[in-house]
């Protein structure tokens, strides 16, 4: 059977939380990181690689995009910083550049892979991905909503005192400040959380609108404080890209084009979708309230406006 190869491209805080991630998941046998800044990549493998008597087989490396061939996923977390002083849009223009960039390198070494953009603002990049590769824009994907999700599954587990896998629960839309809680569909056990009484805990409306605001400002609040996320986004992906990996054909909110669905077409965004070995085979559509449906209309007019 052939190795299961995962390449990453970006050698920063969030490329390395994935790196370690999937070095201590033990579901892979090979990963090459490939960064514009070659020692550090080199650096960062061998530090990996001098805990693999703990962790078994798998095999980190510093690379070139040569190195990625064969690679199953290539996880983009490159991109460039904020410059004082330069605008969203500006910033947007650079890495659209840098994107540019990857995606042809990664057309031509592993046409065949699926792509996971994790690189802000991921919504707009992944479209902008799609729209730069030859593959199928059902094998490239952001991250979306999908840190989001486990945060507020997170909040809700500690709410109800219960395993936050035992939540089901989606933030939709925006990976951003137009992103929204779909409560709607959220459940513990198949028994819904609007407007009842579950594990003994009553629906309060100033209760989860709290937690919403929470999950919408979790970024801001450790950037805050430690001036980056890194941790729970590299487990986020380490997650996506087992999922990949095993062909589960597990269901997740990330970032993807609608393809028509509730009328949107033009734009990536988050939705729930079963995900494998070929990346997104099917988008979920689910039925949302009237309201919530206006929050997601209004997330994919506001990805129009950020649109390059």
């Amino acid at each position: 059977m052939t190795a299961v190869h995962v390449g990453i491209v970006g050698a920063g805080q969030v490329g390395m939380a994935a790196a370690a991630a999937l070095f201590h998941g033990r579901q892979v046998e090979a990963i090459t990181l490939v960064d514009r800044d070659g020692e550090r990549a080199e650096g960062e493998a061998m530090d990996l690689m001098h805990g693999q008597a703990l962790v078994g087989r798998c095999t980190v490396s510093g690379g070139n995009y040569e190195d990625l061939r064969g690679a199953r996923v290539v996880v983009v977390t490159a991109g460039v910083g904020q410059r004082p002083g330069e605008s969203r849009l500006e910033l947007l223009g650079r890495n659209v550049g840098v994107m540019s960039e990857i995606m042809a390198e990664l057309d031509r070494v592993v046409p065949d892979a699926v792509i996971l953009i994790a690189t802000n603002p991921v919504d707009v990049l992944t479209r902008v991905c799609q729209e730069l590769s030859t593959r199928s824009e059902t094998r490239v994907i952001g991250t979306g909503t999908s840190l989001d999700s486990a945060r507020l599954r997170a909040l809700l587990g500690r709410r109800y005192r219960v395993s936050p896998q035992s939540v089901h629960a989606y933030v939709l839309g925006e990976h951003g400040d137009s992103e929204f809680v779909a409560w709607s569909l959220a459940s513990i056990g198949g028994e819904p959380l609007v407007d009842n009484d579950v594990l003994g805990v009553p629906w309060e409306d100033a209760a989860t609108a709290k937690i919403e605001e929470e999950v919408r400002n979790a970024a801001a609040h450790i950037i805050e404080r430690k001036g980056h996320t890194n941790w729970a986004i590299g487990a986020v992906i380490n997650h996506l890209v087992e999922a990949i990996v095993r062909d589960e054909h597990v269901v997740v909110p990330v970032s993807v084009n609608p393809r028509g669905g509730y009328g949107i077409d033009d734009v990536c965004l988050s939705l729930p979708v079963r995900l494998g070995a070929g990346g997104v085979d099917h988008i979920l559509t689910p039925r949302l309230t009237a309201p919530e449906l206006a929050s997601f209309l209004g997330s994919a007019e506001a990805l129009r406006r950020a649109a390059p």
